[in-house]
């Protein structure tokens, strides 16, 4: 039998939701252990500057941030760890979390923070210029392109609302569309369609973002004319959907048809008791550093108000 750990409080996911909770976990005395996952930090450390977050008026870089919560935490007490979640068994408490598929951690309460991963269109200069005019946040770095021209591929509601949002900052918003409908609710095109600003291309393919240390312009091909075209742009956005990062959690937890874990009205409370979601693994809808760790902050009073009634703290 694998080593076994016993743990008041396990935390899994290390974005602003984990962090947070690690914070407010460590300062109620719950001992916390938090493991970073794969990507410690979570997606603010593929973004450059972040100029949203309250109390930087100058702005910092995300992954920087995240090195400044992470530092927080540890100096509240958390124990911060390399590694991995492979494995649950929620079945009874304590729960049982295995580590990088080689050791179990038991825990009273366990606090998800694992967020979500943005969909990309898997084009190699999309991902070489990410964070260099290619971004999948235009809520986050739209501000950056202030009257300059972007392009936006998606067809649904949310990458409507990021074309209206980049319309009102930007002087012209391309917008791809694969085919020749968007999936977006009516509302949301009739709003798009009506925007001067917004140009929308139906049956469009990405080729390729162009650009050498930053993006000047996009390679587009209308599939049904195999059209091949240039747009001069300065940003691209990527609005094709988010994956959360919760399949570990699939025939425990209660889940939407896209698999954002589930929680109770006004709590980060999920259908197990002890166990708490927070941060972009349960909200599709806000999805920032700020709200995400708004929740982080949540999932901790949870964990400790639960320890307390339960007779654990």
């Amino acid at each position: 039998m694998a080593e076994i750990e016993k743990v008041h409080c396990l935390i899994i996911g290390s974005g602003p939701a984990g962090y947070t909770a690690a914070i407010y976990a460590s300062r109620a005395n719950l001992k916390p252990v938090l493991y970073q996952g794969l990507q410690p930090g979570g997606q603010l450390t593929i973004t450059t500057e972040v100029e949203n977050y309250p109390g930087y008026p100058n702005g910092i870089m995300g992954p920087q941030m995240m090195v400044d919560f992470e530092q927080q935490a540890q100096r509240m007490g958390a124990d911060i760890r390399w590694g991995m979640a492979t494995k649950v068994d929620l079945s009874s408490r304590p729960y049982k979390v295995e580590i990088d598929e080689e050791k179990w951690i038991e825990t009273d309460s366990l606090i998800i923070a694992t967020g979500a991963s943005a969909k990309w269109l898997g084009l190699e200069s999309e991902q070489r210029l990410n964070g260099h005019g290619v971004s999948a946040c235009a809520v986050c770095d739209g501000f950056f392109f202030k009257n300059q021209e972007v392009a936006i591929v998606g067809a649904g509601d949310t990458a409507c609302e990021e074309a209206l949002y980049l319309s009102k900052l930007c002087s012209n918003v391309h917008m791809l569309i694969r085919r020749g409908e968007m999936r977006a609710s009516k509302v949301m095109q009739d709003r798009v369609m009506k925007t001067p600003n917004i140009k929308v291309y139906w049956n469009t393919d990405t080729v390729e973002v162009m650009g050498e240390n930053k993006v000047d312009s996009l390679k587009i091909l209308n599939n049904k004319t195999n059209e091949e075209s240039i747009i001069p742009i300065k940003a691209f956005f990527v609005a094709i959907g988010h994956e959360p990062n919760s399949s570990l959690f699939k025939g425990w937890l209660e889940m939407d048809d896209q698999g954002y874990l589930i929680t109770k009205p006004d709590s980060s409370k999920t259908n197990i008791e002890g166990v708490f979601a927070c941060g972009d693994v349960q909200d599709k809808i806000y999805r920032q550093a700020v709200s995400a760790a708004g929740s982080g902050c949540m999932a901790a009073l949870d964990a400790e108000r639960y320890l307390g009634e339960m007779g654990l703290h």
